[in-house]
């Protein structure tokens, strides 16, 4: 029996006890017959805790900018004083150790893996198994292989990248990457933006489930204007839920929360927050 078991088995005989003293109907169930009714009564209880007990549920948060392995402190910024023990403790009060958690970019300040090595310590510290997306400032992002390579190599056992590829979390399947800024005219943020919109097809692409939950580090849309690209992506595969970062203060006033066209698009910037990793679904 594991230990989940064990304590739910403890929960029922202590409820069906309890219940029963209080009822005054133990007695009633002296007779082989009602012996195992109390017995079919106590197997109900235990499917029903077990069950609450085995819930696992998605989070997510953007924006960490974490800074242990170079000098680079968010701290300086006006709402951000001891952000990291803020995180920290709001984290594992609302986190389990098997939920997942996305973190859509702009993980870290670090500019190669040596600088990184600090900030994924601390992660791993954090409970859930985390799922990293680039962001616009990860400069320590590298090819998937490399990254996995340093993964295994460090023994970090809760992190896993987000990159042309999805993840099934319960009922629904995490997809996503970067994505680029809206007004993007310049002929080498063309190349991006069609490099990006590539990724998210091949990301989408891979999922699993219909239920497909996207998560963005550039918003796709704004108060008044939308990256056409991306939006047509959200459109074209029936994503209902779209999940953003890199807006920060004064800038997350232009950011769009809500619905627009059947979406549902919400800014899950770190200071939006409050440090605290939002909740998107239980499974």
């Amino acid at each position: 029996m594991t230990g989940s078991a064990a304590v739910v088995a403890v929960m029922v005989n202590t409820i069906f006890y309890f219940t029963a003293n209080s009822f005054n109907f133990v007695h009633r169930f002296h007779t082989p017959f009602n012996a195992i009714f109390a017995n079919e009564i106590r197997f109900i209880l235990f499917l029903i805790l077990l069950k609450g007990l085995n819930t696992m549920s998605l989070f997510a948060i953007a924006d960490t900018h974490l800074s242990f392995g170079t000098d680079k402190p968010m701290d300086t910024f006006e709402g951000w004083e001891n952000y990291t023990e803020r995180l920290k403790k709001n984290w594992n009060n609302v986190v389990s150790p098997n939920d997942d958690v996305v973190i859509a970019g702009d993980i870290s300040w670090a500019m190669d893996f040596s600088e990184l090595a600090a900030d994924f310590d601390f992660l791993e510290s954090l409970n859930g198994n985390k799922i990293l997306l680039k962001g616009n400032h990860d400069y320590w992002w590298n090819t998937l292989s490399k990254m996995n390579r340093f993964l295994e190599e460090n023994h970090y056992r809760s992190i896993r990248f987000l990159y042309n590829n999805a993840y099934t979390c319960g009922t629904c399947s995490v997809c996503g990457s970067r994505g680029w800024i809206y007004d993007s005219e310049e002929e080498q943020d063309q190349r991006i933006l069609l490099r990006e919109t590539a990724r998210i097809k091949r990301s989408i692409e891979s999922a699993e489930t219909e239920n497909i939950v996207l998560f963005l580090h550039y918003p796709p849309v704004s108060q008044n204007i939308q990256c056409k690209e991306i939006t047509d992506l959200i459109k074209e595969y029936g994503i209902k839920k779209c999940y953003f970062g890199h807006l920060h203060g004064e800038a997350a006033k232009y950011a769009f929360e809500g619905s627009l066209n059947g979406v549902d698009y919400k800014l899950i910037s770190c200071d939006r927050l409050k440090f605290t990793p939002y909740l998107i679904l239980k499974y």
